[in-house]
């Protein structure tokens, strides 16, 4: 028998029905196919970029060259983190499409009026509807009140942009270069034409009629409301599905375990850690300062829409304008969870082979450089490209990027190269696990997702700054959307599985199901959900019809994690209850409960309230967006990130040191926070944000006029208190924490896990004693052979005693 039929004789059989796997690939095969023609349906029925655009005499007004070099202006100038393109943006600023479209509505209809036109108000409209773009030339014409239009819209942002103060949030004389401003207004000129002009066959612009504006006959479509009633229709019956299928058979996947085992919990004192894990205790004092940084950042970002001049009498824009503490906030938000991520995966490998691999805390060191290169080249690359430093402009070290992918493609592909590592330093400290469990088995889920977060963070690189608007959105929403919302999600759900696992508080069996319930229920919705973004990107209709039908499905298993809620909140009582030994993870038990409550709450009610395309026409980047945008990513991403760091601290911080009470108090105030920040203002900003756009139009809902007004001021000031828990009582304390995981962290010299570092031990109701294993699992000791190793496809979270 030769070397790799013996390694395929001893693998374990699969732990569930293979119909699950069956399951998996029928709903991945039908969401990438269907996103594969959506690619292609953007590809070639994206609004179209003219070569050049003239006048009805045919004189050149600007070309296609000008409107990508605007975006790069546009894009390297960090504009994108201030104002807004299509709807996407920053909230701050205007969005410039609706910016432009206005002003040069405006400017038509006076010179209309000026010149003695019947019916000043249809002529504009006609006007501005009728689609002069001839697809054979390439060539965009526009009449001579479009070209003046253009031309006085020039001065204006000349104006703006060369404001010799800060009056706007950014720093004084941002862009002053004459020709810069004309490619600047070409790029803003070009997405307002596309707002406005017909698509070709259709009553309705390349934007789907987006932005609401009366001046143009600008209005919500037929297409529009039929899918906003279709989502809530799907939506109704997926929740009706659910819970049919919940209670038939809820007792067969969820948070359950066996009634009738005891378990003792190891104590931390008495787990042994391995140098890699060790390492990891730097990951999560840089993933705390990282958190502190953001935190501190969004005060700063809070406080521009308080107080636009001033920061509490100082400048603050001289040093750091909007558009750049906006940039790093977003930033960090991704950088520290990724880490707290990646430090979380790598202190659970050895727990899930049963061994160390050599020389492995050396690879964790090399990653940890890795992320600190990355975050310090990026911040550096984006203040020199948003402060305009002439040298940096066009270098792929310094330009920005799109929204949330703004590091510069260097690091973005520094970055993709660094998660690529980590997930070799996984392969490397799990493989001999893999090769004796079956290719489905939990070691294997644990290992794909994992490996998925590298893939799909690199699909955002095809999003490149000369790309038309429509297909870069396309992409860079493969990385806003399907990583964050659909494989991280996976990926948070193997480790929270695994982890439960690992305590013998769930069978193997039963985390698994819930895994591969898990794969099935997101990415039904959530692969070709991602269209939701693009409603109003330039993209064909359907994009927003698929967009909306299956973004409606991505609540129903938020609503299934609700409804599971008081499952895993009972095992925490059991833990406490049906225990001999002190439950030793209370408190990431509970940053793991907010995640169930902050999933449902901020990613399926908020999320689901803008996703609505009637809704989204009206709200799209209000304030109500940013609602959403922090009650999921922190709500989920950061207390699942909080939580991962507090079980792996548990271990690397002597018993006698663990701050309990800081912990306590951390969980306790980032929750506070948060729902302050929601409930306090965003949510109340942004209903009265989203009634002004319907009733005045979205261009004034947009205005720093409206930010500004009295009433509004004062719900933004209402967040301070919040800001200052969220802060000081609830980052501050985790940080400490995190502090005392580096200064008195664990060291353990062996590199094989000795078999009797368990986490858990289990007496069943005979009155045997069954082990878990390093993994807890039924797994081997360390270095076990195939002849220690047995299945429990009918035993509970522990191998049985040798």
């Amino acid at each position: 028998m030769s070397t790799t039929e013996k390694q395929a004789h001893r693998r374990t059989e699969l732990m569930v029905s293979s119909g699950w796997l069956k399951a998996i690939a029928a709903v991945m095969i039908f969401g990438f196919l269907v996103m594969a023609f959506l690619a292609v349906r953007t590809y070639t029925a994206a609004m179209p970029t003219p070569e050049k655009v003239v006048t009805s005499s045919g004189q050149v007004l600007f070309t296609g060259d000008d409107i990508t070099t605007g975006q790069e202006i546009f894009l390297r100038r960090g504009l994108q983190e201030y104002g807004s393109i299509v709807g996407h943006g920053g909230y701050l600023g205007p969005d410039y499409t609706a910016d432009y479209l206005r002003r040069s509505a405006q400017n038509v209809l006076d010179q209309l009026t000026n010149a003695g036109t019947r019916d000043p108000h249809q002529a504009l409209v006609d006007m501005m509807r009728t689609n002069r773009y001839d697809d054979a030339t390439k060539t965009l014409t526009f009449t001579a009140e479009q070209a003046q239009a253009f031309n006085d819209i020039q001065k204006h942002y000349a104006e703006y942009f060369g404001a010799p103060s800060t009056q706007y949030g950014l720093i004084p004389n941002a862009i002053t270069s004459g020709q810069d401003i004309k490619q600047l207004t070409a790029f803003f000129a070009w997405t307002a034409w596309a707002a406005a002009a017909d698509r070709p066959g259709h009553s309705y612009s390349y934007t789907n009629n987006w932005p609401a504006e009366p001046l143009v006959d600008n209005g919500p479509t037929a297409d529009l409301l039929i899918w906003s009633g279709l989502s809530l229709i799907a939506l109704l019956g997926g929740i009706g599905i659910l819970f049919a299928v919940y209670g038939r058979w809820s007792r067969s996947v969820g948070w359950h375990r066996a009634e009738n085992t005891t378990v003792a919990f190891r104590q931390p004192g008495e787990v042994k850690v391995t140098p890699s894990q060790a390492a990891t205790a730097w990951f999560f004092l840089i993933v705390a300062l990282l958190f502190l940084g953001q935190g501190l950042l969004g005060g700063a970002i809070e406080h521009y829409r308080a107080d636009l001049s001033s920061f509490f009498g100082m400048d603050l824009a001289q040093l750091l304008p909007f558009n750049l503490a906006r940039t790093w906030h977003v930033q960090l938000s991704i950088f520290w969870t990724a880490a707290s991520f990646l430090a979380a995966g790598i202190f659970l490998a050895p727990y899930i082979s049963g061994r160390e691999a050599k020389k492995q805390h050396v690879l964790v060191y090399i990653l940890l450089g890795a992320l600190g290169l990355v975050i310090a080249g990026s911040f550096v690359g984006e203040a020199m490209s948003i402060f305009g430093f002439k040298p940096a402009a066009g270098n792929p070290l310094f330009d920005m990027q799109w929204e949330y992918l703004d590091l510069p493609k260097i690091w973005q592909g520094i970055l993709v190269v660094g998660l690529a590592l980590w997930m070799f330093i996984i392969w490397r400290g799990i493989r001999t696990r893999l090769a004796r469990e079956h290719r489905f088995n939990l070691p294997w889920l644990f290992f794909y997702a994992g490996l998925a977060i590298p893939a799909f963070y690199a699909v955002g690189l095809l999003a490149g700054t000369d790309t038309n608007v429509a297909v870069a959105d396309y992409w860079r929403f493969w990385v806003v959307h399907l990583w964050v919302e659909d494989f991280l999600e996976l990926f948070t759900t193997v480790m929270v599985a695994y982890i439960f696992v690992l305590l013998g508080v769930v069978r193997r069996r039963m985390a698994m199901q819930l895994i591969l319930l898990d794969v099935v229920l997101y990415s039904a919705g959530g692969v070709i959900g991602t269209m939701h973004h693009l409603y109003f990107s330039g993209t064909p209709v359907e994009t927003m019809a698929l967009g909306a039908f299956f973004s409606a499905f991505e609540v129903i298993p938020l609503t299934l994690l609700t409804v599971e809620a008081w499952t895993f909140l009972q095992l925490g009582a059991r833990q406490e209850s049906g225990s001999s030994a002190p439950f030793p993870h209370r408190w990431a038990v509970m940053f793991l409960v907010a995640v169930g409550f902050w999933n449902f709450l901020g990613a399926g009610v908020f999320g689901f309230l803008i996703n609505l395309p009637i809704v989204s026409y009206y709200e799209i980047g209000t304030a109500l967006t940013a609602n959403h945008a922090h009650a999921s990513m922190m709500g989920v991403y950061g207390m699942l990130g909080v939580g991962l760091a507090l079980f792996a601290l548990r271990y690397l911080i002597p018993p006698g040191r663990w701050p309990e009470k800081a912990a306590r108090v951390s969980f306790w105030c980032l929750n506070i926070g948060l729902a302050w920040m929601s409930f306090a203002t965003l949510v109340p900003l942004g209903v009265i944000q989203l009634w002004y756009s319907v009733s005045n139009g979205y261009y004034e809902a947009r205005s720093l006029d409206f930010i500004n007004q009295p009433g509004n001021a004062v719900l933004e000031w209402l967040r301070l208190p919040g800001d200052l828990i969220f802060i000081i009582g609830g980052i501050l304390p985790f940080l400490w924490t995190a502090w005392l995981g580096v200064r008195y962290r664990v060291k353990e010299r062996t590199l094989e896990v000795p078999e009797e570092m368990l986490y858990f031990e289990e007496a069943t109701a005979g009155g045997s004693s069954a082990g878990g294993g390093p993994l807890g699992d039924g797994g081997t000791g360390a270095g076990g052979g195939p002849s220690r190793y047995r299945s429990d496809r009918e035993g509970g979270g522990g191998g049985e005693a040798t």
